[in-house]
């Protein structure tokens, strides 16, 4: 039996999912993001079992971007959308989700981080747009939330270029949160995430359903989306308010 493309391990209400190609930088060939889209639809059911996701790559790299090989030997996806429709869907999961990056980080995979809430990423990260390198355009979503995520002008500059951005300058141009040793970015991710399952899994879910509604509205119109969608108190609001102030 064959291993699975992607892996995923569940640990306390937190899933991690690793893309599980080493031997090929993680090429995200179309088997592979089947795969992928099979546990996010999963995991989109799971907001009782799972409150955060991170999404990694096993081997030294998190990705080298669309497995093109895979593309020339006839390899397709279930529809011509099905891509992009996945990163909609890690986008749209209730959970918050973390995108782990080291090494290479190349055109569909920084598409395919740029789905993901946050992102933490190693010494070794290596992340470009390189569409230009081979005359396409982007498809998956770059042109839209790599603005949203750095900035128009910046966008711009690494999307016209194809020049490489360390790790290190990702957290500076706002496109990570942090930048660790590689050796510890497994763990920096997980800190992150436990930090976040130390807090209301309601609150969680709803702060990204605010946020991601209102980036599609005007500043006003954000603001109603948010006063008319959230029901402020969860379910358990109640318990958490009765435990203030009191120590073990």
């Amino acid at each position: 039996m064959s291993e699975p493309l992607v892996t995923r391990e569940d640990v306390d209400g937190l899933s991690i999912l690793s893309l599980n190609r080493p031997e090929v930088l993680n090429a995200l060939s179309p088997a592979l993001f089947v795969e992928l889209r099979n546990h996010i639809d999963a995991l989109a059911k799971q907001t009782e079992q799972i409150g955060c996701v991170i999404l990694q790559g096993k081997g030294r790299s998190f990705s080298a971007g669309n497995d093109l090989k895979a593309i020339q030997s006839g390899e397709r996806a279930p529809s011509a959308t099905f891509q992009a429709e996945t990163l909609e869907a890690i986008e749209s999961l209730p959970q918050p989700v973390i995108a782990a990056v080291q090494g290479h980080c190349y055109t569909g995979a920084l598409e395919l981080a740029l789905a993901c809430d946050l992102m933490i990423t190693a010494d070794s990260a290596r992340i470009a747009d390189t569409h230009g390198k081979w005359g396409m355009s982007p498809t998956w979503g770059m042109s839209q939330r790599l603005p949203r995520r750095i900035g128009l002008v910046k966008a711009r500059e690494l999307m016209f270029s194809g020049r490489v951005v360390s790790g290190a300058e990702a957290v500076e141009i706002g496109l990570a949160n942090d930048c660790v040793a590689d050796d510890s970015l497994p763990q920096a991710a997980t800190d992150m995430a436990r930090r976040f399952l130390e807090n209301s899994w309601f609150t969680l879910r709803m702060d990204k359903t605010l946020i991601n509604g209102g980036l599609d509205r005007h500043l006003s119109e954000g603001i109603r989306f948010e006063r008319e969608t959230s029901p402020g108190a969860g379910p358990d609001t109640a318990e958490r308010l009765g435990g203030f102030g009191k120590t073990d």
